[in-house]
């Protein structure tokens, strides 16, 4: 979008009205955010304010990727700015064309920020806002269109700032908004002869509005009382979501603890995925990576529950394979392995040149992040709890035991406990055969176990382990912090959970097997261990879909539905937990979305006609 420096810009911050004062959430919408300055200003005028909104969302545009050094350059002069300016500049990285969610002030601040044109970015989304800060661009080729795709984004009373192109353009603008449902105020007054004017107006059309947006709550669902099933990754992660927003959670779980599930993972790899054509799958998982770092780095030590040190990714059986075309955003999450890795000690016997290095990679503690999502103020962790039926009364739910025993009772509901949601879904729909034709819709979701090969470094370590985890057939973590040593860790093996399970030590030699295929030479020097039958393992059942992407959304239909899921992310819960958590609870709250609507319409958890498995 072409301005010009020094032109008056839209404001937001100050406003004298004081209209987010006593909310719940406010939602400003920026097509234009420049070096972030707007933001800032509005970020430090939230602070300040003690009748502060609990929840400052704010959507911003802009047309080409903002760089750390845009976000520092004029914001970083400013003593109050600053602070805001570093963390938020920390972020800014990799970013391509889409959406990209930042949470700030521990979650409490939400930026929204999406790189592309301004009319396509306005069709991808699904909010109302309370304000807009309107910046038209020189070249106005969509013209009418641009704005009412914009009164998509606006409810009755939003008040709008619009900057004309040009200092002869105001009247076409007036009109245009106008024509579309607003009411003009008194325009400010320019600051030169030579400036574009500012126009103030307020969202007022005459026409009766329609909610016609697919999977799009009309209002926010009122903030009560929710329980969630699960205490894993999905649960947790949704939990912490829901409470930051003012929810009363219960978690429920099976197990006495939490994560003792496929969550309880001794470490997992945060990573993105990558693909030859960038498929959703792959821009699905930069968004949740991104989020699941922010996260990392809020409630995790370093060096202890984890590590950002970068993960190799092995070119192995063809994939992965870069886009053709990458762009140089893209460089900061993935690309070719650095020439020093050909000559690496530990690289002996491999070729390197193809493989990907993903420079904010990760490993992971699931559990530690886990706790520390429970232990956030709203909620509250029941341990064995184990729900077998679910029922509603006088339009409120009730987890109940199999002895019939009522466990908790909630206003809302998700389903967030892996392959034990479809049973549960299975016993409601016999219980009430009417939701059948939307439970039906729901994914398969079918069990795949996973073994987890592993042991504390001997004295002296062999040379063949790479400073940090390498993945691609299976995955090596090298050095990870256990209970005062060091260990490694190798896997993870995949069989069906409807098949026979295999031995511990078939498993064993099974990761041996991609151990070989990933690092030969050290391959070769761990060879007895695994062979003797001696190393320690950690295993347990992941919950996969169909499709392999998650499932999120209502499991009814109706403006307020009641029964939610959020599982089936598989060996990927840690790419995907903490965007499912906020693309659900941004359906909850009425709130912009973290997807585009079209990549957030391949996670709905009624997108298909599959049959339930468990």
């Amino acid at each position: 979008m072409a301005v010009n420096p020094g032109e008056p810009q839209p404001t937001l911050d100050n406003d004298p009205t004081k209209a987010w004062q006593g909310l719940a959430c406010w939602r400003i919408l920026d097509t234009q955010f420049e070096q972030g300055e707007r933001f800032l200003t509005s970020w430090q005028a939230w602070r300040l304010d003690p009748q502060r909104p609990r929840l400052l969302h704010y959507v911003a545009f802009c047309q080409n990727p903002v760089s750390r050094q845009d976000v520092l350059s004029r914001a970083g002069q400013d003593p109050a700015l600053a602070p805001l300016a570093r963390e938020l500049a920390s972020q800014c990285f990799g970013l391509l064309p889409g959406f990209h969610r930042f949470l700030l002030d521990q979650g409490h601040v939400v930026l929204t920020l999406c790189v592309g044109e301004t009319l396509s970015l306005l069709r991808q989304q699904r909010f109302e806002a309370d304000a807009v800060a309107l910046a038209m661009p020189v070249d106005d080729a969509d013209g009418i269109w641009t704005f009412k795709a914009l009164t998509r984004c606006c409810r009755r009373g939003t008040r709008l700032v619009a900057k004309a192109p040009n200092p002869l353009a105001p009247s076409n603008l007036r009109g245009h908004l106008t024509q579309c449902g607003f009411e003009i105020e008194a325009p400010a007054a320019p600051s030169s002869n030579t400036a574009p004017a500012l126009i103030e107006a307020r969202f007022n059309p005459r026409w009766e509005l329609k909610n016609t947006r697919p999977n799009a709550i009309a209002d926010a669902l009122p903030v009560g009382t929710c329980a969630v099933i699960g205490a894993g990754l999905a649960g947790a992660s949704v939990a912490a979501a829901l409470a930051r927003r003012g929810w009363h959670v219960t978690v429920l779980d099976q197990a006495h603890a939490p994560a003792s599930g496929a969550s309880g993972l001794p470490v997992g790899l945060v990573v993105p995925h990558v693909s030859a054509d960038d498929c959703a799958l792959s821009r699905l998982s930069r968004s949740g990576v991104r989020l699941m770092l922010q996260q990392a780095r809020s409630l995790l030590v370093a060096d202890q529950d984890w590590a950002p040190g970068g993960v190799l990714e092995r070119h192995i059986d063809g994939s992965p394979t870069l886009p053709p075309h990458w762009r140089d955003a893209a460089q900061a999450w993935s690309s070719l392995a650095p020439a020093a890795a050909q000559e690496a000690d530990w690289a002996k016997g491999i070729d390197t040149m193809q493989d990907v290095w993903h420079p904010h990679g990760a490993w992971l503690k699931p559990a530690q992040l886990v706790r520390a999502w429970l232990r956030q103020t709203g909620v509250t962790f029941t341990g064995k709890a184990a729900v077998a039926r679910l029922h509603q009364r006088a339009g409120a739910w009730e987890m109940l035991d199999a002895q019939g025993q009522v466990l908790c009772g909630a206003e809302r509901v998700v389903l967030a406990n892996a392959c034990g949601a479809a049973a549960l879904m299975t016993r409601l729909q016999q219980d009430e055969p009417e939701r059948a034709a939307s439970l039906t819709r729901v994914p398969a979701l079918q069990g795949l176990r996973g073994l987890l090969s592993w042991a504390t470094h001997t004295e002296p370590e062999p040379d063949g382990f790479p400073p940090h985890p390498v993945n691609g057939s299976g995955a090596m973590v090298p050095h990870v912090p256990m209970d005062g040593s060091l260990a490694w860790f190798m896997g993870s093996s995949y069989q069906s959970a409807s098949e026979a399970e295999r031995s511990d030590q078939d498993n064993h030699l099974g990761n041996l097997q991609h151990l070989q295929a990933l690092l030969p030479e050290l391959a070769s020097q761990l060879q007895t261990a695994f062979e003797s039958g001696t190393l320690k393992h950690w295993k347990n059942t992941r919950c996969v879909t169909a499709d392999r992407l998650p499932a999120v959304g209502p499991l009814e239909t109706g403006e307020q539905p009641g029964l939610w899921l959020c599982a089936g992310m598989g060996s990927r819960g840690l790419s995907f937990s903490v965007l499912c958590a906020e693309l659900l609870a941004a359906r909850w709250g009425a709130e912009p979305w973290p997807l585009e609507i079209g990549l957030a319409r391949s996670l709905d958890a009624l997108r298909s006609q599959g049959l339930l498995k468990q």
